[in-house]
């Protein structure tokens, strides 16, 4: 598989062109990257919320072992230990949930600024390198010699434009039919030169 031009001026813009997806799709990983870390920090007061909570919750439940052994009152006095531990518990488990929330988001976020503009890069750019690559190795297949010539110099004739056809032969039919060694050359050479390829010498 040909994946570079033989002509000089092609093959520096296809070289330039792909680092530039290149730089593009690093560019937006680390955007991706930011936007995330932006977003996630928005999760800090919920993970500090969850954390405080399963502190004060263990606090009191510890707490509420030694007054719960106080004869006689020990039940009423932990009650209100106990329910404050399972407040503290709720308020936890809220936290985690929205942190949870804010870290969905920022997964999501980071994922869509990536995505996108890379999907629409590698769909300018891919479909012209691919053209370009399946062209120039199919052409490649027939050049071996100056003898396959003929060929390209015939699909420059049905493929190139009439001005271009112009400055090579007034008359570049009647050229071909005839023979004509330096106007299929050079016409040759055209249709090649599109596609990426140099004539043999």
């Amino acid at each position: 598989m040909k994946l570079y031009s033989d002509v000089g001026r092609q093959r520096f813009w296809q070289v330039v062109g792909d680092l530039m997806l290149v730089g593009w799709i690093w560019l937006c990983v680390e955007l991706g990257l930011l936007v995330f870390r932006i977003t996630n920090a928005l999760g800090a007061p919920g993970r500090k919320a969850a954390e405080a909570g399963d502190g004060l919750a263990g606090d009191l439940r510890r707490l509420a072992e030694p007054i719960g052994k106080v004869p006689a009152v020990g039940d009423q006095l932990r009650s209100p230990v106990d329910g404050a531990a399972a407040a503290a518990g709720k308020l936890a488990e809220a936290g985690r949930d929205q942190a949870h929330a804010v870290e969905q988001l920022a997964y999501v976020l980071a994922s869509v600024t990536i995505g996108l503009p890379v999907l629409f890069a590698l769909l300018i750019w891919l479909p012209r390198r691919i053209r370009f690559s399946r062209r120039a190795t199919a052409a490649q297949k027939f050049i071996d010699s100056a003898a396959d010539l003929d060929l390209f110099a015939l699909r420059a004739m049905a493929n190139q434009p009439m001005h271009r056809l112009a400055k090579i032969s007034d008359d570049p039919v009647k050229a071909w039919r005839e023979g004509d060694t330096a106007v299929i050359t050079r016409l040759a050479d055209l249709e090649l030169r599109s596609t990426g390829l140099k004539a043999p010498s």
